[in-house]
């Protein structure tokens, strides 16, 4: 298992997997879309209860895989060496308060960045963009699937992603890359169980608590 550090910026994808860009009416981006949450948006996927807003609308669950930085992205490096450890996350994301905040032409952070909208599974050691594929991801909703992803179907791959954002924006020890969602997103329901697995391999659960 791979050690724990401090968690610093949190980068997330939009739209990453053309068939979740489609199911929720959006255009097929042309270069990762890129947007951040708070380091206080993290919360650990470790069995217990998740509370999460229950009055600002419908919460949406959106699995992904989740890639922590080791080091800064150096001239020269693969972008796969700036990579120790990966995990399955959750990107909560506040729909209707989404939705408002797009039609007026504003941020997402009030939709994204609440607390606990990003829990993490437990970190595994990273295989490398190509062992990425090897193996699908998937989330069960109260013991029936709700999501199915591999990293191969991602618009923009991983390496894509890490270069992209460390041009923009710098990438250091420490920060998380949430990869982007396959399709299959909808509202939780208070009590309902979410199980993450990498493969076979139990990754993360909790039970919502809407609050």
């Amino acid at each position: 298992m791979a050690e724990e550090q401090q968690i610093r910026n949190i980068y997330c994808i939009g739209r990453n997997y053309r068939m979740h860009a489609i199911e929720l009416g959006n255009e097929i981006p042309k270069s990762p879309l890129v947007f951040t949450k708070p380091s206080h948006a993290v919360a650990a996927m470790d069995g217990e209860l998740l509370p999460i807003p229950g009055d600002r609308g419908a919460v949406h669950f959106e699995l992904e895989i989740v890639l922590r930085v080791g080091k800064p992205l150096s001239p020269g490096m693969n972008a796969d060496e700036c990579i120790d450890a990966m995990t399955l996350g959750l990107d909560l994301t506040l729909r209707d308060v989404q939705s408002r905040l797009k039609e007026k032409g504003q941020p997402w952070l009030e939709a994204k960045g609440f607390k606990a909208s990003a829990p993490l599974g437990r970190w595994l050691p990273y295989p490398g963009e190509e062992g990425l594929k090897d193996l699908s991801f998937t989330l069960i909703r109260n013991g029936e699937q709700a999501q199915l992803g591999n990293s191969s179907d991602m618009l923009f791959p991983v390496s894509k992603l890490i270069e992209h954002i460390d041009r923009l924006y710098g990438l250091g020890q420490g920060d998380l890359i949430y990869t982007g969602t396959p399709e299959g997103v909808a509202a939780l329901n208070d009590g309902d169980v979410l199980e993450a697995f990498w493969g076979k391999q139990l990754v993360g659960s909790n039970r919502i608590k809407l609050v």
